[in-house]
This record gives C-alpha cells, structure tokens and sequence, in this order.
C-alpha cells in the first residue's frame, strides 16, 4: 500500500535560522583569527533585538560582534524598517563569557590526535537513493523550492518584486510501500510579503506568481526522474493563513538550534538531538554528525545498500566512539549483516574527533553557509583553498567496494 511522507524547509529569513547564520558567522569570525578557539554560541532574536551568548575559549581572537550580527541580517535582506526588524537599527547585546575550564580539560590532550569528545550523546547520519545528492526526496524539494524563492528575491526581484525575506516550504511525497517515490501530493509554501491594496488581490497575485514562475523555475532544475513526479495532481497551497505582511524576528522569537531536522533529515533516519550552528568542531554534536553522513553517504553511493543510518556515540573527554551502529533497513546487497558493516567501516575509518576535524578541515571558517538550507546534501566545494561541505565528498566509494567486494 502507498503512503504519504512529509518534510518541511524554511528560508535564510526565517527567525530561527536568522540565528543560526548569525551563530555560525561569530563562529567563523572566530576561527579566521584562531583555529584553535572553542565556541559555543547561542543566538536569541525578537523584534529590534539580537542577544548573543555562549562560551569562547581563545588565547587570540577579537571579534566585533555587533558588526557581524549586522552584516548577517543585512545579507539576509533585513534591510528596512517596516520589517520591524533590519541591520542598521537592531539593538545587538553580547553576553558571551570563558568557556568553563571543567569542559576544557575533557577535550585538550598534550598528543592532539587523542583528543577527546567535546560532550557525550549519540549522533546520526543518513542517505538513501531518493536523489542524486543521496537525500531524502520531501526534504530535498523542500529547501529545493525555497533557495529557488530566494535566488528571486536576490537577484531577480522584478518578478516578484513584493517578496520579504522569511518562508516556509513543504513536500508531500506519496511513496511505494517500497519506498519508491510516485508523485508529489501536496506543496505548501509561505512566503512573507508587503502590504497590497487588498487582500484578496494580494493571495492571488502571490499564488499566481508560485504556480507561474517559482515552481517552473523549481522544476527546471531537477533530474528527470524528479521532475516528472511533478505530475499536475499535486495540492498547492500558497500563504494558507491568507496574510504574511509580519515575518521574520519581528514575528516571531528566533534561537539556534531550533531547526535541527530542517538541517539534518526532514525527519527520515533518526536526530540525536544536539544542534550544530555556533558550535565548533571539538563538539561531536556538530563534527561527528558530519563523519556520520559522509559514512552513509558513501555507502549507499558505493552500493553497499540503497538506504543507510549511521549512528556514532562518545563520552565525553574520550577520544574513541563508544559505537558504531548501522541499519540498512534490509536494502543491503552485501553478505555482510549491518553489524559486520558497523564494525568493518569502524575498522577503516578513524572516529576519533582530531580525525574528523582534519579529515573535513573543520577547524576553517567554513560554518556560515551551513546554517541555511541544510547542512548536508550540499554540493561541496573549495573557495580561496578551503573546502567547504567536505562531508559531502564522495571519496571513500572505491575503498568501501573495494572491501565489500563489489
């Protein structure tokens, strides 16, 4: 029997994510200087307020953190009054304090590459043959339709020239009890506007310009076997409340870390409840997640199995997972159970967090982009001799073939 599966995106505007690209900034800030420093930092926003706070260690960075909240909504397109929230005139308040010494001690070590977990838990990684990119479908269309709203809004403003920064998106997929995907059921978007002369003129100017020119422009952009689950049946439903005018911070209190399944899996898998943005890579919550993806990732892309979870756990202050779990949900075509696939990718792959932060070069101001749009599915790429998105590569596929024989 089929069934329907839903994810959910929301735009670099949206209130929550406004503080994640501001976390994740102060944290780049702070690597530039000092790829040493550890960060741990929390972003609150409200109408004309951002609050800063968290933890810094480090022996050499300065950072201006008016100035980089500023810079971050103004990127955003905060820029106006009438927002109720922009760049120039928001009040900035910074709290950040010393890292806590008891924390610190549990990560240093005098051999680096024993360094120990920033804090204990579990994290999780997935992948599954749903897209090219190995993501989940809903998900992917999700944040799919909103960068497509947002390259509008940037650079082709013309064509909707009323649109605001904050947004919300939806996928409905109706899946094979296989987990094939069939079609698209229903599409939910919200995106705040400006004020018309009437509402009933503004719901069908903005619903008109969805079907007409954002969803085309979607569709152009997908594979084929993506673009024609796009049938004509789908359910659009487009600013459902009827009005959007108040958005962003303005509308509605901002914090990190509050959109941890919009930046991970849109619920497919499982999440170990730590967010990323703001923090530095010593926390596992952030870096091993990432190891965690890229083990699923290439997995599935070396053909071990059409879907993967990958599961890491550490204690704190020790340097070694204390597991390694992996479900194929029976798609595996390898003799190996998924216990004998957790322990030989255990064996090939280094865990421990040193391992993973120069194996992805974590400790670079690489963060920023990450905190909108999901941080994982993402092309990655090198700038300036950075790379970014290095959990994405798929540069283990051959040795994971290699040993599983395929």
């Amino acid at each position: 029997m089929n069934y329907l599966f839903t994810s959910e995106s929301v735009s670099e505007g949206h209130p929550d994510k406004v503080a994640d690209q501001i976390s994740d900034a102060i944290l780049d800030e702070f690597l530039r200087q000092d790829p040493e420093a550890h960060v741990a930092c929390e972003t609150f926003c409200t109408a004309g307020l951002v609050v800063v706070g968290g933890e810094v260690n480090s022996e050499r960075a300065y950072v201006d953190i008016p100035g980089t909240v500023r810079r971050v909504i103004a990127r955003i397109g905060y820029t106006k009054a009438e927002y109720g929230f922009d760049a120039a005139s928001c009040g900035v308040i910074s709290t950040i304090h010393e890292q806590s010494a008891d924390i610190d001690r549990g990560v240093d070590r005098e051999e680096p590459a024993e360094q120990g977990a920033g804090d204990q838990g579990m994290m999780f990684g997935y992948a599954s043959t749903d897209t090219e990119e190995y993501m989940p479908l809903a998900l992917s269309l999700s944040h799919r339709l909103l960068q497509t709203l947002a390259d509008i809004r940037h650079n082709h403003l013309e064509l909707m020239p009323y649109l605001r920064p904050d947004a919300k998106a939806q996928f409905t997929i109706e899946f094979t009890g296989r987990r094939t995907p069939v079609r698209v059921h229903t599409i939910v978007l919200s995106t705040q506007h400006d004020e018309f002369d009437t509402d009933e003129r503004m719901h069908a100017r903005i619903e008109k310009d969805v079907r007409e020119i954002v969803l085309p422009r979607l569709i152009a952009t997908l594979p084929e076997r993506t673009a024609k689950l796009f049938d004509g049946t789908a359910i659009l439903h487009v600013n459902p409340t009827g009005k959007f005018v108040i958005g962003g911070p303005a509308g509605d209190t901002g914090l990190t870390g509050r959109k941890i399944i919009v930046d991970t899996y849109g619920g497919r898998g499982a999440h170990g409840g730590g967010a990323f943005s703001g923090k530095d890579p010593s926390k596992v919550d952030r870096s091993a997640a990432y190891a965690a993806r890229y083990l699923a990732k290439n997995l599935v892309a070396a053909g071990v199995a059409d879907e993967c979870l990958v599961q890491l756990a550490y204690a704190i202050g020790v340097a070694e997972p204390v597991s390694v779990f992996v479900d194929t949900y029976g798609t595996r075509h390898t003799a190996e159970s998924d216990a004998e696939i957790a322990e030989k990718i255990r064996k090939m792959f280094d865990l421990r967090p040193a391992a993973i932060i120069r194996r992805f070069g974590l400790k670079n101001p690489i963060y920023e982009p990450t905190a909108a749009y999901g941080h994982m599915g993402r092309k990655p790429y090198v700038q300036d001799g950075i790379q970014f998105f290095g959990w994405e590569l798929l540069d283990s596929v051959d040795d994971i073939k290699q040993a599983f024989a395929l």
